[in-house]
């Protein structure tokens, strides 16, 4: 069977927000079929089974077995655990951020997908945005960023850091426009609402010089996303909620970005550049590598100094 004609069997761990999202994009695909769902919780995987089809598994190995592909989007300290399994039975896996909860195990996925030959792509949708505005194919490396990512209080991921719940993001997106290793991470946290930090800054150094200056808060009164990127021929800058920006440097960007189905639909994208990397071995748009790295300034920022992944 060719791959154009090839249907991946895909499976989900997870019935939350994410969970749906993402079963929703296997069901809707055309390379696809959608098996099911595993969550420690029964009533939760009924519901989404209910609204996407599948079946309920009673465990993440039964779901593991009848899959081609799995998506990992349940809480983040179960990442590792549900990745590592698949990884180990030779299935491809698309992790959502972060790729796990620690260094160590994001070492560990990173290493079992290359030992296994297995994909193993990593749900920084942002990239996808950047992908669709041209960011990533100027020629040029930034002086300098500043990015600031704010959000109202909410119960969502309270298992782990805002650092690793929204700082993530920018710091994945630093790091893919620094293109440079990073070489000193200083960052200051809150004690948190419940034992993990709501308020986080930091400022990285990279190898070439770039520096990147970075606040999130996730007890902010409102949401706020925006990064300012300086280069030597000019600046941008770029609103994440409104998909706008301005740009004076000289090379020409994708203003109507907001319009391409890549930006519109970032998670559907992430998906498709998942299956295009399983069934047609396209580059793997957010290898697990980038998924350590980000993950690996995060914890530095927490106060674990483990930065150079």
């Amino acid at each position: 069977m060719s791959s154009e004609s090839k249907r991946l069997k895909a499976g989900v761990v997870g019935a939350g927000v994410f969970g749906g999202f993402h079963a929703s994009k296997y069901v809707g695909h055309a390379r696809t079929e959608f098996m099911g769902v595993f969550d420690p919780s029964p009533a939760a995987a009924n519901a989404l089974v209910e609204q996407h089809g599948g079946k309920t598994y009673d465990t993440l190995e039964a779901l593991i077995a009848d899959c081609d592909v799995i998506t990992v989007a349940c809480p983040a300290v179960h990442h590792f655990a549900a990745a590592a399994a698949a990884l180990a039975s030779g299935k491809h896996v698309l992790v959502e951020k972060p790729i796990a909860s620690t260094v160590e195990e994001a070492r560990e996925l990173v290493s079992l997908a290359s030992s296994h030959g297995c994909v193993l792509q990593v749900g920084h949708q942002e990239r996808f945005v950047f992908q669709a505005m041209g960011l990533l194919s100027v020629p040029e490396t930034p002086k300098k960023i500043v990015a600031r990512r704010m959000g109202p209080a909410s119960e969502r991921n309270l298992d782990v850091s805002v650092t690793l719940d929204l700082m993530v993001h920018d710091l994945d997106l630093a790091i893919a426009l620094a293109g440079a290793a990073v070489t000193s991470v200083e960052g200051e946290v809150d004690e948190g609402r419940h034992g993990s930090p709501d308020i986080a800054k930091a400022v990285l150094t990279f190898e070439n010089g770039c520096v990147a200056e970075l606040i999130s808060s996730r007890v902010h009164h409102e949401r706020d996303r925006k990064m300012h990127v300086e280069y030597e021929n000019g600046t941008l800058d770029i609103d994440f909620i409104a998909k706008t920006f301005e740009n004076t440097t000289p090379y020409e960007l994708n203003a109507g970005f907001a319009d391409t189905p890549t930006a519109r639909d970032s998670l559907g994208a992430n998906v498709d550049a998942f299956i295009a990397s399983v069934l047609d071995g396209a580059p793997v748009v957010v290898p697990g590598i980038a998924g350590l790295r980000a993950l690996d300034a995060a914890r530095a920022i927490d106060g674990e100094r483990h930065y150079g992944a």
